[in-house]
């Protein structure tokens, strides 16, 4: 009984995570992993993986999770913008969470255009600065679905 509890919160942690990837706030990755990294440590699933696949795994979603507060950040000072610009591309994703699909996707290019706008910066440059916001958001996203991706793909394998 206590393994199908287990199991049951093992698949919580895994789909939190999976939302997590889109959604702002949420550890996507993390919390995904350490739904596989309960597998493991559960007494009828605990030989189904390695420890050796956990700890890269691990590794991989630390990488991740840094990367992806860093190349927002990077992108938007690669393509010239500041500060108010970054912090536009939050503000963004955080409203466009609240839009649906479309507004996760382009809120932080909204958002940080919006920044450019403010601060001063000329049209073209705003939308510049925006596209680096946007490119280095998306590319975070995508780093972290392959992530939750590979995480799914060892969570099936043990429970399959």
């Amino acid at each position: 009984m206590g393994d199908i509890i287990g199991i049951i919160f093992a698949v919580l942690l895994l789909v939190v995570g999976a939302i997590g990837t889109v959604a702002p706030v949420i550890p996507g990755v993390p919390l995904s992993w350490g739904g596989l990294l309960l597998l493991k440590i559960l007494p009828s699933t605990q030989d189904e993986i390695s420890w050796t696949a956990i700890i890269l795994l691990g590794i991989l979603t630390v990488v991740i999770t840094l990367l992806d507060n860093i190349l927002p950040v990077w992108g938007t000072k690669k393509m010239g913008g500041n500060k108010k610009v970054v912090w536009g591309a939050t503000i963004g994703l955080l409203v466009g969470f609240f839009l649906g699909p479309w507004g996760i996707i382009f809120g932080p290019f909204a958002g940080a255009f919006a920044g450019g706008i403010l601060s001063g910066t000329k049209f073209l440059h705003a939308v510049k600065h925006a596209t680096g916001a946007f490119l280095g958001y998306i590319t975070g996203l995508v780093l972290k679905l392959i992530t939750v991706g590979l995480i799914l793909f060892f969570f099936l394998r043990v429970l399959l």
